[in-house]
């Protein structure tokens, strides 16, 4: 049973992770189009992702959903497998500190339609609701356009670029770092 939704916006909603989405979160570090964009050089296998959400959805210092688009009838709270569709992933860790970095992806067969900007400003806007960041921080690779652009029209600001910082798919690639402030966040 998918977990409960714990914000929803028009299209999209955020709901917790469960141990039933690690086939779905393992594709983060498998398929290509998504692992190559996120920087991940390492695959997992459906028992290390099965671990890994014991250690990073419930630590208290992350903040960690499964963004789905839902029924327009299903019911709030727990919707049944059949009333969600999982689309993406939207984390941030160090939501305890004074800044969090983001993390999100959205399997490919959903882009364009305009999810991952819904996904993201849902889940930003959750994080200064209920966490005491000063700002929340980024990054995106260079090839990376789609996720360079969402960041930008949503008001982030670019803030560095750590050059040849990964080496991904036989190149190495600059890594472009953007953040938003907690007050042109609210601004906005």
């Amino acid at each position: 049973m998918p977990g409960p939704i714990v914000v929803a916006g028009d299209d999209v909603v955020l709901r917790t992770v469960e141990h039933e989405d690690a086939a779905f979160l393992q594709r983060s570090c498998t398929d290509p189009r998504i692992r190559y964009s996120l920087g991940s050089i390492h695959h997992r296998s459906r028992a290390q992702q099965e671990e890994g959400i014991e250690h990073w959805v419930e630590d208290d210092g992350n903040a960690v959903f499964v963004a789905c688009v839902d029924d327009d009838d299903a019911p709030a709270g727990h919707p049944d497998e059949d009333e969600t569709t999982p689309v993406g992933s939207f984390s941030a860790r160090h939501v305890d500190g004074d800044r969090a970095w983001l993390a999100y992806w959205l399997v490919p067969e959903h882009h364009g339609e305009g999810y991952g900007r819904e996904m993201a400003e849902l889940g930003i806007d959750y994080l200064f609701s209920n966490y005491d960041v000063h700002g929340i921080s980024a990054g995106a690779y260079e090839f990376n356009d789609a996720s360079r652009g969402l960041l930008e029209a949503m008001g982030f600001t670019q803030v560095a670029r750590r050059r040849e910082s990964r080496y991904i798919d036989g190149d190495y690639y600059d890594e472009i770092q953007y953040d938003v402030l907690r007050r042109e966040w609210e601004d906005d």
